[in-house]
């Protein structure tokens, strides 16, 4: 698997650092068809720029950056969820389908749209690979089950020895007793 994810991560990533460069060199190219779905979401969102190029900027930079991260394999979950949430938005911006009228149009953008989702699916997947280990998750119930067990074991051994004593003691304070009885004079 990790030949494969070797090759796969930098062929899932291309499409995005081109796209992203792209917007960065032309981000005017960008505002006509993201503008009506996004600038809604950057009124909710202070801290987004209000300027549709200076949008197309970001998310140009964005996806370069996490583009590169994941074709590189530094970070590549969060280089993925990263280009995840890039993709969303414009997905539904750039590919609105439901609303051309044009039958070969519709079909042209229903392809790109799906395209899209398709590439939003292998991003969350690669966003939730693990590279084959265990989660944190799995880590931490299986360490903590061990712990819980080694415990147990520990009392277990522990209340056998107390037991182990209590038994010699008992014996030896037995025999202890026997010989006195025996040395002193019965009347």
């Amino acid at each position: 698997m990790a030949v494969l994810r070797k090759f796969a991560r930098p062929l899932l990533a291309s499409v995005f650092v081109s796209g992203g460069y792209a917007a960065l060199r032309h981000p005017e190219a960008s505002p006509s068809d993201v503008t009506p779905t996004a600038l809604p979401f950057a009124d909710r969102l202070r801290k987004l720029p209000q300027d549709p190029e200076q949008l197309a900027r970001i998310t140009g930079a964005v996806q370069v950056g996490a583009g590169a991260l994941l074709a590189l394999g530094r970070m590549p979950r969060v280089a993925a969820a990263a280009l995840a949430v890039t993709l969303a938005p414009a997905a539904l911006a750039v590919d609105p389908f439901w609303t051309i009228t044009d039958p070969e149009e519709r079909a042209r953008q229903r392809g790109r749209f799906f395209a899209d989702l398709s590439l939003l699916g292998a991003l969350l997947l690669a966003a939730a690979d693990t590279h084959g280990k265990p989660s944190l998750a799995y880590r931490t119930k299986s360490g903590a089950r061990h712990a819980t067990d080694a415990v147990a074991d520990r009392v277990h051994r522990t209340g056998d020895g107390v037991h182990s004593a209590a038994d010699s003691l008992t014996g030896g304070v037995r025999d202890l007793a026997d010989g006195v009885r025996a040395r002193l004079p019965v009347n």
